[in-house]
């Protein structure tokens, strides 16, 4: 028998809504119900309605394309450029050069002032000392060594040229404790050190 009245479709629908909520189970069982009714929809709608047709790109000067119909599920073709890529010509590989005589100036200027480290130096004195010779990037490193822990106290000996490029040297300075192996670069401000290790 059809339900009539509001009184009665009102008390209908209360107990279809009002399900989910009686029990822990039922509110479980809706929730995944409804992840289910999502994930079908989610899978069976999109092979029922059909792909979007894709817009035409905007043809550039220089750009040439090739208008084709492709069937479906095939990649559509991708433009093409006549221009040159920006790195058109390959990269040249550093070459070797003679050493630049203020890179290796101020490479033993800055291991002069590594080993100059007196009893009671702080290490703001000790960084002001090795400041003029070493980048603005590797001030902050340097800061964090302790001149009390530098074993060498005097250079002992001329540099020695590892590899000398035009904007880069590598060299090895002996001192009385380990040897120092530096890298000095060119700057803005001229050359300075941008790294060194203390070599055995």
């Amino acid at each position: 028998m059809p339900i009539r009245t509001n009184r009665g479709r009102a008390a209908v629908y209360r107990r279809l809504w009002g399900w989910p909520l009686r029990s822990p189970r039922h509110l479980m069982g809706t929730l995944v119900f409804l992840a289910i009714l999502v994930t079908a929809l989610g899978i069976v709608l999109p092979k029922v309605v059909g792909k979007p047709q894709a817009k035409a790109a905007p043809v550039t000067p220089g750009t040439t394309t090739s208008v084709t119909a492709t069937p479906p599920g095939v990649a559509a073709p991708v433009p093409t450029s006549n221009l040159p890529t920006r790195l058109s010509a390959p990269l040249a590989t550093p070459t070797s050069t003679a050493p630049n005589a203020d890179a290796v100036r101020v490479a033993k200027s800055w291991a002069a002032a590594w080993v100059d480290h007196p009893a009671g130096i702080t290490s703001e004195q000790w960084l002001a000392k090795l400041k003029p010779y070493t980048t603005e990037e590797y001030l902050p490193v340097m800061a964090s060594v302790d001149p009390a822990n530098i074993p060498a106290t005097k250079v002992t000996g001329e540099p020695v040229v590892g590899t000398s490029y035009t904007s880069s040297v590598q060299l090895t300075i002996p001192t009385d404790g380990p040897k120092l192996a530096i890298t000095v670069v060119n700057t803005n401000a001229g050359w300075r050190v941008a790294d060194y290790d203390q070599a055995s």
